[in-house]
């Protein structure tokens, strides 16, 4: 990759009257990063995203791609390129002239834009639908086609406003791999929108986490799951078990809020003989899914926490609801939220209640 960003962010800033939908955001993406902007709705992402692409104007701010500045350009006059969740194909265009339009645009004579075309459909692998409408084609083969169409003119980079969000989870993760494939053979920045935790962990390089028009955790997709370093994101990326101030001292004997992931606890019919931290509960439910078994348990000391087991522990498949249960955690795998991490532990944070049940604590199913 190259020193130069191929994307700068310093200072920006956008107003909806009185509502700041971004505020003072200094960013660098990197060229050829797939870098991914996750958050919840009216978190920022998407305005953040319209401005780079020139669909929006910034308050205040500025805007550089490949170390020029933008800021005032219409997004013509861009070197990027958006890819939408609608795919904006043209009805009653061919895919081909689907795909050529914007170098039809840009001028370039029938026989160039046609190879170049014909190029981009075969590293989406769709080179025998080029004569096809878009209603001939699957949600799939249509989302390739506007991926084919957006990097036919060679952008330096690609903004992806949640292109996979109108497919079915397994073409969805299909379509995840070919995006990851298509963004290494053509090197070039991705910028991808989603709210989508799992996606972001699957394909990004890095992921920024927006919250309030800001980024509260700027990380790889190992650093934010590892060591999320607020509730917000312990809770929005990935499932976690949060304890809040009062849990942690009942519960973990220390002061702080933390967070464990569901994975990290073991669940235990009889109490631990190892040394290891136990709390008892009761289990609330089992949910079977496939490879693993989600174990709802409710702790004596107030708290409802999730447990994530793989489904090869099959003697725990028959467990009632009910059964007297005691979880069991290993103190590294804790991590403190919002502070400095205390002498006797590191930095970790662990489970709570669900926002239902108790104030303060969450559990949160993965999306």
């Amino acid at each position: 990759m190259s020193e130069q960003p191929a994307i700068r962010l310093t200072g920006l800033t956008k107003r909806f009257g009185s509502v700041a939908a971004v505020d003072h955001l200094d960013l660098e993406i990197a060229a050829g990063e797939f870098f991914s902007m996750l958050g919840p709705s009216g978190s920022g992402k998407t305005t953040v995203l319209r401005c780079i692409a020139g669909f929006e104007q910034p308050t205040s701010g500025t805007i550089e791609l490949f170390g020029q500045d933008v800021t005032a350009k219409p997004a013509a006059a861009r070197e990027v390129n958006t890819v939408f969740q609608d795919y904006a194909l043209f009805p009653h265009m061919s895919v081909l002239d689907n795909v050529a339009y914007g170098l039809r645009v840009r001028g370039v004579g029938r026989t160039e834009r046609r190879r170049r075309a014909m190029d981009a459909l075969a590293s989406v692998q769709l080179q025998g639908f080029a004569d096809r409408k878009p209603a001939q084609l699957s949600g799939g083969q249509r989302q390739r086609v506007a991926l084919a169409r957006a990097t036919v003119v060679q952008p330096k980079a690609l903004l992806l406003d949640e292109p996979l969000g109108a497919l079915d989870l397994k073409l969805r993760q299909q379509m995840q791999v070919e995006l990851k494939q298509l963004q290494h053979e053509l090197g070039i920045a991705f910028v991808f929108v989603t709210h989508d935790q799992d996606e972001a962990l699957t394909l990004s390089d890095r992921i920024a986490v927006f919250n309030n028009g800001r980024i509260e955790q700027l990380g790889t997709p190992r650093e934010l799951y590892e060591h999320p370093n607020s509730r917000f994101v312990a809770d929005f990326v990935g499932t976690s078990n949060l304890f809040d101030l009062e849990h942690a001292r009942s519960i973990l004997g220390r002061d702080g809020e933390y967070s464990i992931r569901p994975e990290k606890l073991e669940l235990h019919t009889l109490p631990g003989g190892s040394g290891s931290p136990s709390a008892a509960g009761t289990l609330v439910e089992s949910v079977y899914a496939g490879n693993s078994i989600r174990r709802v348990v409710d702790l004596d000391a107030g708290l409802r926490i999730s447990v994530l087991e793989s489904n090869d522990r099959t003697h725990r498949a028959e467990l009632d609801r009910g059964s007297r249960v005691h979880v069991t955690w290993n103190d590294d795998d804790l991590r403190r939220l919002g502070g400095s991490t205390p002498a006797a532990a590191p930095d970790d944070d662990l489970p709570t209640a669900d926002v239902p049940r108790s104030r303060g604590v969450a559990e949160r199913q993965d999306s």
